[in-house]
């Protein structure tokens, strides 16, 4: 519906200042007021079946009984509604339900400002200073519970049959526990898809990890539809590798080479440090599987007096680390290190860093929850060198690569 320029030029005649436009009291608001109003009383007018003052309305059995007083928040602040009723209160108004003290797009800005890691008592002051709208922490905490089925729909959703490579991390949050305040762990799946895009499988909480604990895990995703994970991609996670030899015995185990040359470097002082590094770049840039355990019995050699829990960690998980070196260049680029889910935590750490304790284990799924949801908005397009990995995956895999429809 077009507004005429005359029209425009009638409600513009007083107009002097921006405040008298844009201000609390200023046009638009009173526009905002006037409409909403005038399509409630249409509503009720249709409702009751006649115009206000009509004969029709005589013994019709219902009829106009004022109004009553409503607010309304959003993001142009509060306006203040006269809502009509009638005399049977069976009248339900469409634009502004009964019950409705917010508008439709308010409580996903609410979220949105929760999502990036602001706390409750951050976004009612960035709410009151930017729309002058006051909202309580009661509030923020109601409108977010909302995303609680949202989180368990998602952690249930039907997967995928089958995922290439699929990386498993933890990240640490402090939740109150019966007055103590207890670290927790968060266990994120993150899939690679046939297409090459990655997606969040699942959240896990516990305190401990284990092999039990992993074939829950494992188990759930094989339950929710998953058939097959060519390599699965971990941080050292105790117990991981036996429980993927029960539920995916298909799936080969890769250690992330990163977090493992971290954890070497750990033994060894700064001034050394360079060197101890040069010469583990040896073992993990090999050609072979057979020329990576020579350099590691040269790096022995050299630094196993000094350093002896080096060359004894490599030797206990060495099957678990040459994994990708049974693969041409095209797959090892995308499974020797667990960086693509090392960004998904980063980002997670970043939001939580200045929240404290969260009230309960929800509370924190459902923060992170949000998080991902946003991140993911991001990721559309497949992993770099994706392409060539396909590829090789189809020639490596065979049988067990799906074919297109």
């Amino acid at each position: 519906m077009a507004i005429t320029d005359e029209v425009l030029n009638e409600l513009l005649k007083e107009y002097q200042k921006p405040e008298d436009l844009l201000g609390k009291n200023g046009l638009l608001k009173q526009l905002q007021k006037r409409l909403l109003e005038k399509a409630m009383g249409a509503e009720l007018t249709v409702h009751l079946g006649y115009e206000k003052h009509a004969t029709a309305g005589k013994n019709s059995g219902n009829s106009r009984n004022g109004t009553s007083p409503k607010r309304i928040s959003g993001e142009f602040g509060n306006l203040d509604l006269a809502a009509p009723r009638d005399r049977n209160g069976s009248f339900e108004p469409q634009i502004v339900a009964k019950g409705q003290r917010r508008f439709e797009g308010f409580d996903q800005a609410i979220i949105s400002l929760y999502s990036r890691g602001m706390t409750t008592r951050e976004i009612e002051g960035h709410l009151l200073e930017i729309y002058g709208v006051e909202v309580s922490p009661s509030l923020v905490s109601q409108v977010t519970d909302a995303v609680v089925a949202d989180v368990q729909a998602w952690q249930n959703r039907p997967l995928e049959e089958v995922y290439p490579i699929v990386y498993f991390d933890a990240l640490w949050g402090k939740v109150r526990d019966n007055g103590q305040v207890a670290k927790v762990a968060v266990y994120l799946a993150l899939g690679i898809t046939m297409a090459g895009h990655k997606e969040v499988l699942g959240m896990w909480t516990a305190n401990t990890e284990g092999a039990k604990f992993w074939m829950h895990v494992l188990t759930e995703l094989k339950n929710r539809g998953v058939k097959d994970i060519f390599i699965g991609c971990v941080d050292g996670l105790k117990g991981f590798p036996e429980a993927m030899g029960v539920v995916f015995p298909l799936t080969q185990v890769q250690l992330c080479l990163v977090h493992m040359v971290r954890h070497s470097l750990s033994y060894v002082g700064w001034k050394e440090r360079k060197a101890v590094a040069n010469d583990l770049k040896a073992i993990y840039r090999a050609a072979t599987e057979r020329e990576a355990e020579l350099a590691l019995s040269a790096f022995e050699e050299k630094w196993g007096r000094k350093f002896p829990a080096i060359g004894k960690s490599w030797r206990a998980h060495w099957p678990e680390l040459v994994t990708f070196m049974k693969y041409p260049a095209e797959i090892r680029k995308v499974i020797y290190t667990t960086n693509a889910i090392e960004s998904v935590n980063r980002s997670l750490r970043k939001i939580t860093k200045n929240r404290g304790v969260f009230p309960s284990n929800e509370a924190l799924l459902k923060l992170y929850w949000l998080a991902l949801e946003r991140a993911a908005k991001k990721w559309t397009m497949p992993i770099h060198n994706w392409h060539e990995a396909r590829n090789r995956f189809s020639l490596e895999f065979g049988d067990r690569v799906p074919q297109p429809d």
